[in-house]
């Protein structure tokens, strides 16, 4: 299901974000001007013609998800900080707020917040703006901040008129495991207010030793009650704890991406198992276990099991097939996986999908319209083969509402001349898509955020 895209190279302004001598600026409309033509330097990004990509920040840190307020700012969640040239950390949080006052499509104004790793502790992957019905001194609807924050999710208030000075944070959730292989809890939330939160698994595959050669799985798997789904809360609820209780979907392995559709329903990426081939070689070549299982989007429905750990999804056969742990065969065996819910659509093995976004914008040309952005970040191994990813790809909604069929790669030459984890120059990580239509990505590696734009 490989799709395929004409790319042109486009411009790219290498733009460094100098915190030492962070400032504050007025707050404007973002999108009221224009920003300056696409620059003539690429930087090895490649997009589809009439596009242009602008480097809006750069080493921010461990750039994670992002969320765009109306006004235009932009705030960015980073699992671990930045860095001065001479390594001394910089100051503030893991949360970075980003201003472009003079509408040059760069931030000028960059300020730090919310939990700062004292102690050797991280920030998160998750985060969000949503509107309360609460206002604030200027009577004009306030604007609520949901940042995860380790085990924890908090809120700030927002003010147009003072970015990166939000107060103090109140907390949401608590208790969300930190163990394990998927520690991080990506969310969303609907304009009901409902959040619906990623646990991650802790395990590949729920083994009895977990990512270990013919280790059958645990049945039932019990790691299915505090994890490997979606879990959901209420956003405008302080002091809420994590639990059993709050399940909304299970047997998803690890959602990373996870987004709400223009249809009001919940859509996720899922991260595909490892180790068919390393664990189990006598059914499995190894060209099978770089090409299985495929990463998946779901549209994620109340109660649904997606198949996690007990099926995974064989993307030559297009369909969920019974795991080795759990009486597989290599592929052939359906078994209780023909009751589990499938993919609406699938991508190659091992590509990572660490964020997904609809486009909900106009300014993008309109077969853009209401289909869904994947960041595709790289996975840790792929072998025998080379690595894969390090693109953002698009899936169209011909029908206008659900995204289906074949995918395009949209944005690549993240990774530069070197697609190793350890040497790529930049991996994506979060989408967002600004109230003036443009889009947003994030790089986990070298902490840059980029902005495209259409025919500016």
């Amino acid at each position: 299901m490989k799709g395929t895209s004409a790319f042109a190279v486009l411009g790219l302004a290498a733009f460094v974000a100098c915190s030492k001598q962070e400032s504050s600026g007025a707050a404007k409309d973002s999108t009221a001007a224009t920003p300056a033509a696409c620059p003539g330097n690429n930087d090895g990004l490649k997009l589809p013609d009439g596009f242009c990509a602008t480097v809006f920040a750069d080493s921010i840190g461990h750039a994670r998800h992002i969320a765009v307020a109306p006004n235009g700012d932009v705030y960015v969640n980073t699992w671990s900080g930045s860095y001065y040239p001479d390594k001394s950390p910089l100051p503030g949080g893991f949360v970075v707020a980003l201003r472009d006052t003079n509408h040059d499509g760069k931030a000028d104004v960059v300020k730090r917040f919310g939990a700062t790793g004292a102690g050797g502790g991280h920030g998160g992957t998750g985060i969000a703006i949503h509107a309360s019905l609460a206002s604030n001194t200027s009577g004009r609807p306030a604007q609520q901040l949901y940042v995860e924050e380790a085990a924890t999710i908090v809120r700030y208030s927002l003010d147009p008129d003072s970015l990166g000075s939000p107060g103090k944070a109140e907390t949401i959730v608590t208790g969300m495991p930190l163990n394990g292989d998927h520690p991080m809890h990506p969310f969303a939330i609907d304009s009901a207010g409902d959040m619906y939160v990623d646990m991650g698994s802790a395990t590949n595959s729920c083994q009895q030793k977990n990512r270990t050669l013919q280790s059958p799985g645990i049945k039932p798997c019990k790691e299915l009650e505090i994890r490997g789904g979606i879990w959901k809360f209420d956003a405008n609820k302080t002091g809420q704890a994590d639990g059993p209780a709050q399940r909304y979907a299970t047997g998803i392995r690890n959602a990373d991406g996870i987004t709400i559709g223009p249809d009001g329903s919940v859509y996720a990426t899922q991260h595909g198992r490892d180790q068919l081939a390393e664990n189990w070689p006598k059914l499995y070549t190894a060209e099978q276990g770089q090409n299985l299982p495929a990463e998946e989007l779901l549209h994620v429905q109340q109660g649904g099991d997606y198949g996690w750990p007990y099926c995974y999804f064989d993307n030559t056969q297009a369909k969920l097939v019974l795991a080795p742990e759990y009486g597989g065969d290599g592929g052939k065996a359906v078994g209780e996986c023909a009751q589990k819910l499938a993919p609406i659509a699938f991508f190659p093995a091992h590509w990572a999908p660490l964020d997904v976004v609809f486009y909900t914008g106009s300014q993008f040309p309109q077969q853009y319209r209401g289909g869904v952005f994947v960041a595709f970040h790289g996975s840790w191994n792929r072998a025998p083969g080379p690595q894969g990813g390090y693109n953002v790809v698009f899936l169209p909604a011909p029908s206008g509402t659900t995204p289906t069929g074949k995918y395009d790669v949209f944005a690549d030459g993240f990774a530069g001349g070197n697609m190793q984890p350890d040497a790529a120059a930049h991996r994506p990580a979060g989408l967002a898509v600004g109230p003036d239509g443009a889009l947003y990505i994030t790089d986990d590696k070298g902490g840059r955020v980029w902005r495209i734009t259409y025919g500016k």
